[in-house]
């Protein structure tokens, strides 16, 4: 059964049904867009209806963040899992690995890209890595979709991670998606990248256990305290206040 928080949904799903509905869509032949929704994408698709079409329209929506958790037993449901968007990439990195399927990164700033792949492939030795691209030539020049379409195409790429933050790389991915047609998966991947390529520390496993994640983040990054007020504070007052959707 599907999650409904605050008009977006959520496949309630445990890491192993996620993990065999990925290898699904990588044997078919049709292409498919996996979101990893937390409480930040919901609050903004309460005033982007592209964002929350996008987001209802995707063959996969994976709840990420422990807000979702928290709506979840508002609404009166009980969230199987939550599995993070760094995490579901090592997770599908594994499985392409074994069914010989390549991946394609795009986004970040510099060398992050090319030190992700160089991660990845430390824990995945026989990872095909199709491609890597800022998305970015010099810090003045940005390439065109067509451009960064046109090399992804000439990849062959199987597996597409977009690294362009929300709700842009989502939007993105919706709308060129069709343009390459070897990519059966694609997902926007925010800033993983950076966490992955060891650009930026992530929090202490004990921290992301018990869903303080948010609180290391302010405080080795302050410059996030709106977007962490969004997702902590507006985002609980909002699940509070609304009317479960079995009420309705």
């Amino acid at each position: 059964m599907n999650l409904n928080i605050l008009g977006v949904k959520i496949d309630n799903l445990n890491k192993p049904e996620i993990l065999q509905k990925i290898s699904e869509f990588l044997q078919s032949d049709k292409q498919h867009q996996i979101v990893t929704v937390n409480p930040e994408f919901i609050m903004t698709a309460q005033h982007d209806e592209e964002f929350k079409g996008v987001l209802n329209k995707a063959d996969l929506s994976v709840a990420d963040g422990v807000g979702i958790k928290f709506a979840a037993k508002r609404f009166g449901q009980t969230l199987k899992e939550r599995i993070t968007g760094f995490d579901l990439i090592y997770e599908i990195a594994k499985i392409a690995e074994q069914k010989n399927k390549s991946i394609y990164l795009l986004g970040a700033k510099g060398k992050v890209p090319e030190k992700t792949a160089k991660k990845l492939l430390e824990n995945y030795p026989k990872l095909k890595i199709a491609g890597y691209e800022t998305g970015y030539r010099h810090w003045w020049w940005k390439l065109s979709d067509e451009k960064i379409v046109g090399h992804i195409r000439r990849s062959q790429a199987d597996i597409l991670f977009v690294a362009f933050h929300f709700p842009r790389q989502d939007k993105w991915i919706y709308h060129n998606l069709p343009l390459m047609p070897s990519v059966k998966l694609a997902m926007g991947v925010g800033g993983s990248f950076d966490y992955i390529s060891g650009h930026v520390k992530r929090a202490p496993k004990w921290m992301r256990d018990i869903g303080l994640e948010w609180l290391y983040r302010l405080i080795r990054q302050p410059w996030r305290l709106p977007r962490i007020i969004t997702a902590v504070v507006k985002f609980s007052w909002a699940v509070i206040k609304s009317t479960p959707p079995h009420q309705k």
